[in-house]
């Protein structure tokens, strides 16, 4: 599979066959406008910018990673430079997408606040199976803070400009998380399914002998079970209870130990291995932390 990588938006644009971008370090595709779309069976792609896509009729498949995800509605999608992802058009399409691009150099943003904070937006880190369904009403948003961009940056270049733009990116993606935090709200059964899913996964290892051999799960492992990112993991759990996935780990940890506390004879130490940890007194302090109460404090509380 030939893997296509682009260091600037310049070279995207030819690629796509598209007229010089007339910034070098920001630019706006109306994807309607593409005609000439060059014809790639399947392909490897890498932006070293960040990638913002509004998308609609997009006749291909999209695997990142060993996801695939098929864009037949309107969605929004956010890629951090130097992600992986694979196109895939069925043998002798042609392919065809509507919609929006927004391609944004990392140097655009040198020397603002957005530089840092564009990290804190965790979407960024999403896979692309966990793009961002859009309302009518949330395309029409969007689409038209794109094209204000688009507007800026086509006219004439200022000491305002770069400022103005930055403002309206980051509209752009204040939106983008208040739209994933109705997303995680408005598709319940998908959002408590996975909730249901992480607690069996949770009791299942705590069961089993994963919990003396690798003590306990990591965010990664379960986000990878569970076939979602870690960062689409506990952006939803937050969400739905206020807590992360490795807040739900930590609670699951403390439930199971408040039980053998509880309805067991077994010594402290030997909870503590049962639990993973090598050292009782690690134990302890993690069981205090968590509950203010010592594990002999707790025991003594049921006496």
């Amino acid at each position: 599979m030939q893997l296509y990588r682009f260091k600037s938006i310049t070279e995207f644009h030819k690629f796509r066959h598209l007229p010089k971008p007339e910034h070098p370090l920001i630019s706006v595709i109306n994807l309607d406008a593409v005609k000439d779309v060059q014809n790639i069976d399947s392909a490897s792609l890498v932006f070293d910018f960040y990638t913002i896509a509004l998308k609609r009729h997009f006749n291909a498949k999209i695997r990142y990673g060993q996801q695939e995800y098929d864009f037949d509605e309107g969605i929004m999608s956010f890629m951090a430079p130097g992600q992986v992802f694979r196109i895939e058009v069925e043998k002798d399409a042609t392919l065809q997408q509507t919609g929006w691009m927004l391609l944004i150099h990392p140097d655009f943003l040198w020397n603002t606040p957005l530089a840092k904070t564009i990290k804190q937006y965790e979407y960024f880190d999403y896979s692309v199976n966990e793009a961002l369904f859009l309302s009518e009403k949330e395309e029409i948003t969007i689409a038209g803070i794109m094209q204000s961009i688009q507007q800026e940056y086509h006219s004439n270049i200022d000491k305002f400009s770069q400022n103005i733009i930055i403002a309206q990116l980051e509209l752009l993606l204040n939106y983008g998380e208040r739209f994933y935090h109705r997303q995680f709200i408005t598709r319940k059964i998908t959002s408590h399914q996975m909730l249901a899913r992480l607690e069996e996964l949770l009791n299942a290892w705590f069961k089993s002998d994963d919990i003396l051999k690798n003590g306990l799960p990591s965010v990664a492992h379960i986000a990878k079970t569970l076939n979602v990112s870690p960062n689409y993991l506990s952006s939803l759990l937050k969400v739905l209870t206020g807590q992360n996935t490795q807040q739900h780990i930590h609670n699951k940890l403390i439930e199971i130990a408040k039980e053998k506390l509880s309805t067991t004879a077994l010594s402290v130490s030997e909870i503590a291995y049962e639990l993973g940890f090598e050292h009782p007194q690690s134990f302890s302090k993690f069981f205090k932390t968590k509950t203010r109460l010592s594990p002999l404090e707790f025991r003594q509380s049921f006496s």
